[in-house]
């Protein structure tokens, strides 16, 4: 922070601390807006599909909304890439919005085509939920950057518990309106997602990107700042406010947006050539693969040996345990991550994935040992999610960074959608335990990239 403030290319600097607690306190707040809207639509939408369109494609229609969250990745990053994080966030609640009241629209016309574009669309709100974590690093101490992200990660916790409770609700109320049966909880959805977006529009102020982008340009060497400042510059110098509490002239082109040739492709390229940028996109996609194929059958192995009036209690209880491991503990695991170092965290995250794997294999018919094989998945996936995260937004420069996030939620999401392809094929043909015997042979390359010496600017690999 110590930095000249007579220099002729910065009038003020921005109160970073002030600015990096504003933006944390707004992003936990509209990441329980968000995940209620997320979770009532995944709570109802595969019942939803199953009328309208029948069981056989019930789980197809749960997928699109998993495509939709990944390939918006790409269209939403670019903005913030541009134009920062606040328009990328508010244009994917906003997809997501229109997603869900297409989706209601489905439900009262039964026309399946519609049902799955909403779907789609609907994916709006996992991808901002999704970007969220990376906006909190933004303006992160690096010290303090694993427990940050994981504070917003918790966050999803309280929508996603009380999530199925407002979707009661809003079913009640909505039917007495004349809206077919699971279709409210798809509108409350699409308000949730409005609401997020208003906020977040009107108060993720100055923006967190664009502020670090200008802090890195003032503290770069002369030689090392182009030329030309264009809208975006003089937009931040604009927003944020200087260290005494006033504002800083409007005018102080101090800040570039991102080139136009830092996109997915040059995100590719930047990964490619970065070992802690592969690790943190392995880590992330990786324990999303091994998560969604196991935890996506879990289900179908409860039915195997309960009678039907048992079931949906003992789905709602099991994966209830399954949730609570992914995000309850979230603060822990980036209070490791910062304590510990990425990798550490990385690998025992691998370690509770296999773990998972075999406790839930090798549990037949026993529901409390298959409820811990769950507990132990969530636990898994929260290490490699939140150290994989942190990893890789540290281990990129920031002119890059939200294209290179964006292909991580891009492959995460994809790696998702095919994993639960591919696990309903294993379990009719194969079983629940070579399932997870094969989620488990997929993490184990993990495991040796993450043991291969990755030179990067964390803290805890330059220790």
């Amino acid at each position: 922070m110590a930095t000249d403030l007579t220099a002729p290319r910065t009038a003020a600097r921005p109160d970073v601390a002030s600015i990096q607690r504003r933006t944390l306190r707004l992003l936990f707040t509209t990441q329980i807006i968000g995940g209620v809207g997320v979770t009532i639509g995944i709570a109802v939408g595969a019942l939803l599909a199953a009328r309208i369109a029948g069981t056989a494609v019930a789980g197809v229609a749960q997928s699109a909304g998993v495509v939709g969250a990944a390939l918006l990745a790409v269209p939403v990053t670019r903005i913030m890439r541009r134009h920062g994080r606040r328009p990328g966030l508010v244009l994917a609640y906003a997809v997501g919005a229109v997603g869900g009241l297409l989706v209601v629209l489905a439900a009262a016309t039964r026309w399946v085509p519609l049902l799955f574009l909403g779907m789609l669309l609907f994916g709006g709100g996992t991808a901002a939920n999704l970007q969220a974590r990376y906006t909190a690093v933004d303006l992160a101490e690096p010290a303090r950057r694993g427990r940050q992200l994981s504070l917003i990660v918790w966050a999803t916790t309280i929508g996603a518990v009380a999530a199925p409770n407002f979707a009661a609700l809003a079913d009640r109320v909505t039917t007495g309106w004349g809206l077919p049966p699971l279709a409210g909880p798809f509108a409350f959805s699409a308000a949730a997602f409005v609401l997020a977006a208003v906020v977040l529009l009107g108060l993720l102020r100055p923006d967190p990107l664009l502020t670090a982008r200008r802090l890195a340009a003032a503290d770069a060497p002369a030689a090392d700042v182009p030329p030309v400042a264009d809208a975006t510059a003089t937009a931040v110098a604009a927003e944020a406010p200087a260290a005494g509490g006033g504002a800083t002239p409007a005018a102080v082109p101090v800040t570039v947006r991102a080139p136009r040739g830092a996109g997915m492709r040059a995100a590719w390229s930047v990964v490619r050539g970065q070992p802690a940028a592969r690790l943190g996109i392995a880590a992330v996609a990786v324990g999303h693969l091994v998560m969604v194929a196991v935890m996506a059958m879990t289900p179908v192995r409860l039915g195997e040996s309960h009678a039907d009036a048992d079931v949906l209690r003992l789905v709602g209880i099991v994966l209830s345990l399954h949730i609570a491991g992914m995000y309850a503990f979230s603060p822990v695991v980036g209070w490791l991550t910062d304590r510990l170092g990425r990798r550490a965290v990385i690998l025992g995250g691998v370690g509770l994935l296999l773990a998972a794997c075999a406790v839930a294999g090798t549990a037949g018919h026993h529901t409390p040992r298959l409820s811990v094989g769950l507990v132990l998945l969530g636990l898994g996936w929260s290490g490699t999610m939140v150290a994989g995260s942190t990893l890789l937004s540290e281990s990129v420069a920031a002119e890059v960074r939200p294209s290179v996030q964006g292909l991580s939620d891009l492959i995460m999401g994809l790696a998702g959608a095919g994993a639960a392809v591919v696990s309903g094929f294993v379990m009719q043909f194969a079983g629940y335990p070579v399932l997870t015997l094969l989620a488990a042979v997929a993490a184990v390359p993990l495991v040796a990239l993450a043991l291969r010496p990755v030179p990067t600017g964390a803290p805890d690999e330059e220790g």
